[in-house]
């Protein structure tokens, strides 16, 4: 099961705010917490459990001393950073499925559309394909469950068809012309997710890869989608960090050794103890270490991005194009707690190789959970010159071009934001599922005749029409989003692409979807017109 993609613009203005504080970057290995010196003495310890002893005992009223702990130890964390974590029993599974790179399930990607669950695919190779579910389907049985009609939300339906591998699954589909239900027994298996959403050529010799996150199966992924684009006559490449919050540390150094030859310096850390203190180095087994290599970065680029971003910004690697990233520069490594709960604690700082810290200041956890909006008040996302970098904190690249610390990566090329995308009405409509509903219907009642076209030349001739538009818009009030003809009219050619880049992902996927998105990716747009620019990297100053 996975849940519904969405497009990027669905989180336009005011930007990710939200990632920061989500954003992380983890070293692979767990601790157990009762083998940590000093785990269990001092006086301090002794006070919580005489605290909790008397509130247990004495308290006026009943009381649940396992949430009261759960909160105290989020509160001690709250003192300490903002990316030191704790994640009860209860929600560690999901917490760590998005960095294990699968998850166990019936495989499907799902949508809601007026209460009601429906198939937008049967994930190839999963359970639910290898019974003949498809897209269309409307589930509205699971077990001795009806779930149609009922306020049903992502979380609900997640709980409901989840499990462990080998556990069954029986659900009831309503299926277009079929005037029966018709039930399904699908025994749940481990479904793979993908931390590479899309590898393809832009033009004859660039090739382009877009990296969501950096999961246990990122290097992977990624020597696959090499394989793919070196076939099909790529020379140079474009690797997309634009969103990607971070994850394992060693999924974002092995990729960095691809790109850098021997003996180079990816990255640093320092923590109290020495155990946690360590120096990565490029090895000889790059695949890719001399063609032109651009890298693209936003705000939403944080902590194993920038890990990766900064080893080859300073090893004059890469052109970095975009805008500053998000400026995490700690490490958390997890701990396994008595009950089965995790928390993932700060146990050192990670320095690009030319010795950067790109961690922003967090003594005011308020003000720092703020951060992105305040940049983009003060016109950071629009305007180069509105970012004021401290002259203490300059460092050069291995060719002698400076670069600063203190705050994110600034890019080697600045793309400002976009605001004639940002379309309000456009927004509302993702939001509110009326553009995924749209589309899927479409995509679904003429899924023939765009099959038998090919996405090649629905790509080059395909157009969104003012008729379809026009549905677009009627869906919307269906699900009480109020017309805005003139937003509309205003953006038109934002909802086109958008449009026409949802319809291609429900036939063709995500290798559909982002060619045709791209078009509007001005990053990526200026990017292409920057590969001149690299051999400046070897000079002074860009």
């Amino acid at each position: 099961m996975s849940e519904p993609q969405n497009t990027p613009r669905q989180i336009s203005l005011p930007l990710v705010l939200a990632i920061g504080l989500a954003a992380g970057v983890l070293i692979g290995v767990s601790f157990n917490s009762s083998s940590v010196p000093g785990y269990s003495s001092g006086d301090d310890v002794q006070k919580l459990k005489e605290v909790l002893g008397l509130i247990r005992e004495e308290y006026v009223d009943t009381t649940k001393t396992d949430v009261l702990v759960d909160e105290a130890i989020q509160h001690m964390l709250e003192k300490l950073d903002p990316h030191s974590s704790y994640i009860p029993i209860s929600q560690r599974t999901e917490a760590n499925e998005d960095l294990q790179g699968n998850f166990e399930g019936i495989g499907i990607e799902f949508n809601i559309f007026h209460d009601t669950l429906v198939v937008v695919t049967a994930l190839s190779g999963g359970p639910s394909e290898a019974v003949g579910l498809q897209p269309g389907d409307k589930i509205d049985k699971v077990g001795d469950k009806e779930i149609a009609n009922v306020g049903l939300t992502n979380s609900q339906v997640m709980k409901l068809l989840k499990g462990p591998k080998g556990t069954e699954a029986k659900i009831e589909v309503i299926r277009k012309n079929h005037r029966d239900r018709l039930k399904y027994s699908i025994i749940r298996d481990r479904i793979p997710q993908h931390s590479l959403d899309v590898a393809y050529m832009l033009d004859a010799g660039t090739g382009y890869i877009k990296i969501n996150r950096f999961s246990q199966t990122t290097f992977d992924e990624y020597q696959e989608a090499m394989i793919k684009l070196k076939k099909l006559g790529m020379s140079r490449l474009v690797l997309d960090l634009q969103g990607n919050p971070g994850g394992y540390m060693n999924q974002a150094i092995d990729l960095a050794d691809e790109f850098l030859s021997q003996g180079k310096k990816i990255v640093f850390t320092n923590g109290k103890d020495k155990k946690f203190n360590s120096d990565a180095m490029s090895t000889e087994k790059g695949g890719f270490e001399t063609g032109d290599l651009i890298v693209l970065v936003n705000e939403g680029s944080a902590s194993a991005s920038e890990i990766l971003a900064g080893a080859l910004q300073d090893n004059d690697r890469a052109l970095v194009v975009g805008r500053r990233s998000f400026g995490k520069g700690l490490v958390q490594s997890p701990f396994d707690l008595s009950d089965g709960s995790e928390l993932r604690l700060t146990i050192s700082r990670y320095y690009t190789p030319s010795g950067r810290s790109i961690q922003k200041p967090y003594g005011d956890m308020e003000e720092y959970s703020k951060d992105m909006l305040k940049r983009y008040k003060h016109g950071e996302f629009f305007n180069a010159d509105s970012i004021k970098f401290n002259d203490s904190l300059k460092y050069h690249t291995l060719n002698g071009r400076t670069v600063y610390g203190g705050g994110g990566i600034m890019p080697d090329y600045f793309v400002p934001l976009d605001t004639t995308q940002n379309s309000r009405y456009l927004n509302e409509l993702y939001i509110s599922n009326s553009m995924q509903e749209y589309t899927f219907k479409y995509a679904e009642q003429h899924k023939q005749e765009l099959n038998a076209m090919g996405f090649e030349k629905y790509y080059l001739q395909f157009v969104v029409s003012d008729a379809m538009l026009e549905q677009l818009v009627r869906t919307g009030e269906g699900n009480k989003v109020k017309a805005d003809r003139a937003d509309l009219a205003r953006h038109k050619r934002d909802f086109q692409v958008n449009v026409k880049a949802q319809v291609a992902r429900k036939i063709w996927g995500n290798d559909g979807f982002y060619p045709v998105y791209n078009e509007n990716n001005e990053v990526l747009q200026q990017a292409m017109k920057l590969f001149d620019r690299i051999p400046t990297l070897s000079r002074s100053k860009m």
